[in-house]
């Protein structure tokens, strides 16, 4: 079986919002074969940038478009396959864009290799750890701390015993950011974990004032409360406070990991699919997790198809803590680009059993939000 194809399609919704919400677009890239089998993958990314980063020309011999270079090659063979991605493109894919591009293609690679199998992805990858994975409610805040605490009942009445806010009105001054955590607990009642993404918006002084501030809510973890880069930040921070500290979302690549683990010193790795270098970079990120003695959880504010390889990622590793499950209700690609709609039951998604990630593209909503 050969390669003959890798086809990057750019979806948008006709109106998107000015808020951190990666729902509204999406890169799905879709990988052709010569057997007929064709697999699906997702990047989350600046979603035009990575489509370059695919079906850009060669320029040099470490300056090629991804598909030129994985054409021709035999889909199993995903370790070789992500190594000359990766050194092929060295100059523009070692972050960043270029590098959650291969995502993607990998992604899809595996979905090929389960479909070809008759076999789900996890069962490839050596899993078979759950039979269904806790997940959390995952939402942006309410625009006031009151309408975040709706929220929170809304979804502790859905069946979640898990629900994590996140980005703006954080930030904006103490007495919101406490309000906003106090009110989210307050409607999610005593007996369920509370999850706070604060997304990137102080330095380490104020995460560590805020996170003891949080203390009373007993918060299940602070996420991202700094810019990426402050590795030393967050080390102070991790020191600093008994709140677990959680980080992972904007690294791309296993050697960014390795920063943020040991000299970030968080305490939950947070791994997305479709930024990290698909499956084959994150079982060893995983890996790099594990001997840390670090539980990693997954990152996905997109699509179904980042929510199903997250599930047979998570499948397939000892140190699997929690999956992030997008609950929002606005109009989104979410729950029109696929066939399959998965859903939360009792708290907890079902493993995926289909071959490949069993999940399919709805062509009718694909045609409809392609952007040519």
């Amino acid at each position: 079986m050969k390669i003959t194809n890798v086809e990057t399609i750019y979806l948008r919704l006709p109106d998107v919002k000015e808020q951190c919400d990666s729902g509204q677009d999406a890169l799905v890239v879709r990988v052709h074969t010569d057997a007929g089998i064709t697999g699906i993958g997702e990047v989350d990314s600046a979603p035009l940038a990575a489509k370059g980063a695919i079906d850009g020309p060669f320029s040099h011999t470490i300056a090629c478009g991804l598909s030129r270079i994985v054409t021709g090659m035999d889909p199993f063979e995903t370790e070789r396959i992500w190594h000359e991605m990766y050194t092929r493109n060295i100059y523009g894919g070692r972050r960043g864009a270029a590098f959650h591009a291969m995502s993607g293609i990998d992604m899809a690679l595996w979905d090929i290799k389960g479909k070809a199998l008759g076999l789900p992805v996890w069962k490839l990858l050596g899993g078979g750890f759950h039979q269904r994975i806790r997940c959390y409610a995952s939402s942006l805040f309410g625009s006031t701390p009151e309408q975040t605490g709706e929220l929170a009942r809304r979804f502790r009445d859905q069946g979640f015993n898990a629900v994590k806010f996140g980005w703006a009105p954080m930030g904006q001054d103490e007495r919101t950011d406490r309000a906003l955590v106090r009110e989210a607990r307050r409607g999610l009642g005593d007996d369920a974990d509370l999850l706070i993404d604060a997304g990137l918006v102080w330095d380490a002084k104020t995460a560590i004032q805020r996170a003891r501030a949080f203390e009373e809510q007993r918060i299940f973890w602070l996420e991202e409360p700094l810019r990426p880069d402050d590795y030393e930040g967050y080390a102070k921070l991790s020191a600093a406070v008994d709140t677990r500290i959680a980080a992972g979302e904007s690294e791309s690549g296993r050697a960014m990991f390795l920063d943020l683990m040991d000299r970030g010193r968080v305490d939950v790795v947070q791994v997305d699919l479709t930024r990290c270098g698909g499956f084959t970079e994150a079982m060893k990120i995983a890996a790099l997790a594990w001997d840390r003695g670090l539980p990693v959880a997954n990152h996905g504010f997109t699509t179904y198809i980042n929510v199903a390889a997250a599930l047979h990622w998570l499948n397939s590793i000892p140190n699997a803590l929690i999956c992030e499950f997008v609950a929002e209700e606005e109009t989104n690609l979410r729950e029109q680009i696929t066939r399959q709609r998965i859903r939360a039951r009792d708290g907890f998604l079902e493993v995926p059993s289909e071959p490949g990630l069993g999940i399919d593209l709805d062509e009718d909503a694909v045609a409809r939000y392609r952007v040519q």
